[in-house]
């Protein structure tokens, strides 16, 4: 008859017994790790076929082009989690501009299956920022995403500025509808990163920090406000 592992354990010195649980788990941190890299790696190829199937149609292959370097950029960082690896800093004198317009198109085909308006406001010039592109593009796609699937109405997108000081809002037209949270949360509940829910924000508040900015979330019933602040000066920290 087999014997639960636990009984085997209690047959050996504590020191031998804590050696054989630690193996185990480093066989499953292995095991898992290995998983992960399969997926990543499954990951890059259709990104790369993708990428290498561009249409010819200027504005489409435009908007594809600006995904798939987000998806690629993502696939990275997700291989540094897993592998190791330094965060490369990629900061640049960069159009804002050029940045907040890229955004607005990869969302605008979400606009239009939605029947949702998504419209560009600009009342700035085309300053030039120090940061870092890609990241600043995910806060983008972060404020502007959380604004269709959790507002109503109308989307916005607002730039503006004030002395040294860049202002990037993303508004709605309704009233927010994150979910509530369970009244009862397990021990590890807030450490174990299994919430589907407040990705973004946190995304969205990193990148704000390492570009020396800040992030606002107002909301009211009239819907939300998300203000991405940038200093003119920027830089990556």
């Amino acid at each position: 008859m087999a014997l639960e592992l636990a009984e085997v354990l209690t047959g050996f010195p504590v020191a031998a017994s804590f050696a054989i649980a630690s193996g185990l788990g480093l066989l499953r941190e292995g095991r898992r790790r290995s998983s992960l890299n399969e997926a990543v790696h499954e990951l890059r190829r259709p990104l790369q076929a993708l990428a290498l199937s561009l249409p010819a149609d200027v504005e489409t292959g435009r908007v594809l082009s600006s995904s798939l370097h987000m998806a690629t950029a993502a696939v990275d960082r997700l291989d540094r989690e897993i592998n190791g690896g330094r965060t490369p800093v990629a900061c640049a004198s960069i159009s804002l501009r050029s940045v907040v317009e890229e955004a607005f198109r990869r969302w605008q085909g979400l606009a239009d299956v939605t029947g949702r308006p998504l419209s560009l406001v600009w009342r700035l010039g085309d300053p030039l920022l120090r940061g870092d592109r890609v990241e600043l593009g995910q806060a983008l796609d972060n404020l502007i995403s959380n604004a269709f699937e959790h507002g109503d109405g109308e989307v916005r997108v607002e730039a503006s500025g004030s002395g040294d000081l860049l202002r990037i809002v993303v508004v709605d037209g309704g009233q927010v509808t994150f979910p509530q949270r369970p009244r009862r949360l397990g021990l590890g509940a807030p450490l174990s990163g299994r919430g589907r829910h407040g990705h973004g924000l946190r995304v969205v508040r990193r990148v704000a920090a390492r570009h020396g900015g800040g992030f606002r979330l107002r909301h009211s019933s009239l819907g939300t406000e998300a203000s991405l602040e940038l200093p003119l000066g920027g830089g990556v920290r």
